[in-house]
């Protein structure tokens, strides 16, 4: 990590990277945040208070449906056009969607168009967050020095922590310093418009970096005949030719990272102040906590998986975060603000820090430079709707069906945990050694398959 020109350049990359993960993942998890306090009554009303819980998970859900296809978009443009370009939009699409979602009306000023508005703008944060990650994942991995890949890469997962932690200050502080007439009426729309300001200043740092050096000499060699790849015409068809089983080893790996997150940032929120009386500001006290703790927590994992091997890790993660999960609600239920902070940093500063700290090395590695925002991304994203958006939905559907119990939630997220373990484990040694060029990168991908 000495000071030449191009570890500057991979630490403005890197610095880039995170700071649009900050913009993008605050207005995704802001959402998710109040979904969970509000938007049942807010735009649902007709229904009963669990329907009506129900629903707003529903919505929260739909934005993990359109990830796949802003990836699928967002990717094939990407791999043609360019990292930078894609990120740029990405991050302006998502602001203007969460600015419109703080000037909403509810479904007591608007009826049935209200519900509808909102689904429509959660689609369209679901369609732009599903192609910040592959884009800002590239960017960083491909500028990165070889030996730390998962380090400055990290930053991707740091920033997304960061937005986590960001949205959930600005929530508290709006739900502490207003009544909760005030709340409901006007306050919880202030962290949606505030996105408009991040979105100015993320936009301002993203223009200042550079394109993705590996794209840059892939089309400056196509174009002077020097042996370079052209842009493929159907960068997906070509990710899924050379790895079809690159898809379904990330959506398995990816159950540890979305079943602690969401269980403990989004349900866990809505299951403690719904089912078990527990102060709300207090829980979001440990959203700061475990959001707060992951800025040094992701960077402390890639830098294990750098030296020692990213599967190790990743195994580690998974088999973590099904033994945490049943204490995490047997704290929950105790009322004890400790126990529950212990819980909740070992399911998402240890279990899924420890995932995610590796993921954009790892699955970049999956797929060759002419089509992996492609590959990378939209497996991601694929991931994210079948295991993410709807893992609050299910898991409130789990405590209905339980009369109100926990114990089917606890084994869903711990079985979750188990089959990334198995998946990271049967996958041996890939990803332990730096990829050192295209060649060695179809090795690679020829050893996942």
């Amino acid at each position: 990590m000495t000071g030449t020109p191009h570890n500057a350049l991979a630490r403005r990359a890197a610095f880039a990277s995170f700071m649009g993960a900050v913009v993008d993942w605050y207005d995704f998890f802001l959402y998710g945040i109040v979904a969970g306090l509000l938007f049942g009554d807010l735009f649902f009303p007709d229904a009963s208070p669990a329907v009506g819980t129900l629903a707003a998970w529903a919505t929260f859900g739909v934005g993990f449906l359109f990830r796949p296809l802003g990836g699928i978009v967002f990717g094939h443009f990407g791999d043609r056009l360019g990292r930078k370009r894609m990120l740029v939009l990405t991050m302006l699409i998502m602001g203007v969607a969460s600015t419109l979602i703080g000037v909403l009306p509810t479904y007591a000023q608007a009826g049935i168009w209200a519900p509808v508005l909102l689904v429509v703008l959660r689609a369209t944060q679901g369609f732009a967050v599903g192609g910040e990650w592959g884009g800002a994942a590239l960017m960083a991995v491909e500028n990165a020095p070889r030996k730390w890949r998962s380090l400055y890469s990290s930053g991707v997962q740091v920033g997304a922590s960061f937005g986590l932690l960001l949205a959930t200050l600005v929530t508290k502080l709006m739900s502490s310093t207003t009544s909760e007439a005030a709340f409901r009426a006007w306050g919880w729309r202030i962290p949606f418009l505030l996105s408009a300001l991040l979105v100015v200043v993320g936009l301002v740092i993203r223009a200042k970096v550079e394109e993705s050096p590996v794209f840059t000499e892939k089309g400056a060699g196509a174009q002077a005949g020097a042996g370079g790849a052209a842009p493929s015409r159907m960068p997906l068809v070509e990710a899924v030719r050379s790895n079809p089983g690159g898809f379904f080893a990330i959506i398995g790996l990816r159950f540890v990272e979305l079943f602690t997150f969401y269980g403990v940032t989004t349900f866990g929120l809505s299951y403690g102040t719904d089912e078990l009386g527990l102060d709300r500001d207090s829980l979001l006290d440990v959203n700061l906590a475990v959001g707060g703790l992951a800025v040094l927590t992701i960077p402390a994992f890639a830098y294990l998986a750098d030296r020692y091997g990213r599967r190790r890790i990743y195994c580690a993660g998974g088999v973590l975060g099904a033994l945490g999960a049943v204490p995490y609600f047997w704290a929950m239920e105790s009322g004890s603000m400790l126990l529950i902070v212990v819980c909740a940093v070992l399911l998402v500063n240890i279990a899924h820090d420890m995932a995610v700290s590796v993921q954009q090395a790892l699955f970049t590695d999956m797929f060759g430079a002419e089509y992996r925002y492609s590959g990378a991304g939209v497996g991601y994203q694929l991931a994210s709707a079948v295991g993410g958006g709807f893992t609050p939905l299910i898991a409130g559907s789990l405590v209905i069906w339980a009369d109100g119990g926990w114990s089917l939630v606890a084994g869903y997220v711990a079985l979750g945990c188990l089959v990334s373990a198995v998946v990271a484990w049967r996958m041996r040694d890939v990803g332990e050694e730096p990829v050192a060029s295209v060649e060695a990168e179809k090795l690679a991908v020829e050893r996942i398959k």
